[in-house]
């Protein structure tokens, strides 16, 4: 009854005498008294201002009953599963997420409280893999936005290089084009396109090795007029037989380097050039001439045992070395990149055309291989001048381009050496004494590309 009447008083707002009384010892007992701390009125949270301790939340002024001690113990357990699989974020600490690296988060500068502070419960944010991700997106693009203003940027240098080029004209240079002469034959596996690069690097590599130095002066009985002669009918004899073109400028090349290790008579200067065109047969050709037709184009000027002998005596002193890199193994390549453009553009003059330019071409490399003044010059260097001096000949412009300079390795400053030299044997061949190249190459069947006149405008070129 005495607490009815308490508790009307206290609806009706009237003072209970003794109320004041047990307030104050509510307070008191609140003070001092810690034996609800086991049940949920301490929570111990980590990364507080101090790390390992706990920091206590504020005390509830309700008065404290077994469901809401349930209730305390319900909101204890939750905030611990929330440790474990969300990340807390406070004043000191850093960000930890599930598998995710630590964060640092920017730190509040701390207010000026007044001598009163009141303490806060610690925030706590969710932070899912999906926001991890955007944030290292927005990272990217602002590092790609840096990098791209910076690019844009134009700077000292590139300014002044740009001037440079434009002074030079070399900002307004077309790019040049370059023509695949092998894209033809993709298909012919005897093109053998996987190694038809690596073969021509080596020839150039062999040609220095076996290259034919100065013998002339070594010979006492034999004159470069004599040898002109010689090559001239091995060329008509070779053109009787029917031979390949390996045959012809292998055979040469035996002739010089036998010429180059031993001293010949003039009177076994013809026999040299017979047995050397019988091996450069053997070696070449699917059915080789005889050696009694040998003997019969000679008119018998020599027997059957003095060619089979200085065969012997050829292949002895050469050490039976027979794979040389020709000028024809280079004419081959050179001229597939010169009719390259030639194929390419329809609009080229009408002797300017890919049968021609062959024609042309090997006229002009058997005159200089007829002439010992080219001996001075490598195999490789003859065929690409035979082509320059082709194009000239036949008006192909350009008359040199960079698919050419590419595949022979020379720049037209190199090449007009030798090709001043083929162009003076093409002017005089049609008044020179030798005419066997000049009548095989002014007949029909070769496109009578030897009376064509000759490109004298490179005799005025200055090297």
């Amino acid at each position: 009854m005495a607490a009815r009447n308490v508790l009307q008083q206290q609806n009706r707002g009237e003072a209970v005498p003794g109320a004041l009384k047990q307030k104050n010892m509510a307070g008191a007992q609140g003070r001092n008294r810690k034996a609800l701390g086991d049940i949920g009125n301490m929570v111990t949270v980590r990364g507080g201002v101090e790390r390992g301790k706990a920091k206590a939340l504020p005390q509830v002024s309700r008065p404290i009953t077994r469901s809401f001690c349930a209730q305390l113990l319900a909101n204890a357990q939750a905030a611990a599963e929330n440790q474990k699989k969300s990340m807390v974020v406070n004043a000191d600490g850093p960000i930890v997420a599930n598998g995710a690296l630590p964060v640092k988060v920017a730190r509040k500068p701390a207010q000026k409280k007044a001598a009163t502070t009141v303490k806060t419960k610690p925030e706590v944010i969710e932070i899912s893999p999906d926001t991890v991700e955007q944030v290292k997106e927005n990272k990217q693009k602002k590092k790609a936005c840096v990098d791209s203003s910076m690019k844009k940027s134009t700077t000292l240098t590139s300014t002044l290089t740009a001037r440079s080029k434009a002074a030079c004209g070399l900002s307004h240079k077309p790019k040049v084009q370059i023509v695949d002469i092998d894209a033809t034959d993709v298909n012919n596996e005897l093109a053998v396109l996987e190694y038809v690069e690596d073969i021509y690097t080596f020839y150039k590599i062999a040609e220095s090795e076996s290259r034919i130095h100065d013998y002339m002066d070594s010979q006492p009985e034999v004159s470069e007029k004599m040898r002109a002669i010689l090559i001239d009918w091995l060329i008509e004899v070779h053109h009787k037989f029917e031979l390949n073109q390996e045959t012809l400028y292998l055979t040469i090349n035996i002739v010089d380097r036998y010429l180059a290790a031993a001293t010949t008579s003039r009177r076994e200067l013809q026999l040299v050039g017979i047995s050397a065109m019988l091996i450069a047969s053997k070696y070449e050709e699917i059915w080789a001439p005889e050696v009694n037709d040998f003997v019969c184009i000679s008119d018998r000027a020599y027997s059957h045992e003095q060619i089979l002998s200085m065969e012997k005596r050829i292949l002895g002193q050469l050490e039976w070395y027979l794979t040389v890199p020709t000028p024809y193994v280079f004419l081959v390549r050179f001229i597939k990149a010169a009719v390259s453009d030639v194929q390419a553009n329809v609009a080229v003059l009408n002797s300017c055309n890919v049968t021609s330019m062959e024609n042309m071409v090997y006229f002009l490399a058997e005159l200089g291989v007829m002439n010992y003044a080219t001996n001075s010059y490598c195999s490789s260097m003859i065929a690409a001048s035979a082509v320059y001096v082709a194009r000239h000949t036949l008006q192909c412009n350009p008359f040199w381009n960079e698919t050419l300079k590419l595949h022979t390795g020379f720049s037209e400053s190199q090449l007009l050496g030798c090709a001043k030299l083929l162009v003076n044997y093409h002017k005089e061949a049609p008044e020179h004494k030798l005419k066997v190249i000049y009548r095989k190459y002014s007949s029909p069947s070769r496109g009578a590309v030897a009376l064509n006149s000759p490109a004298i405008s490179l005799l005025a070129s200055h090297e």
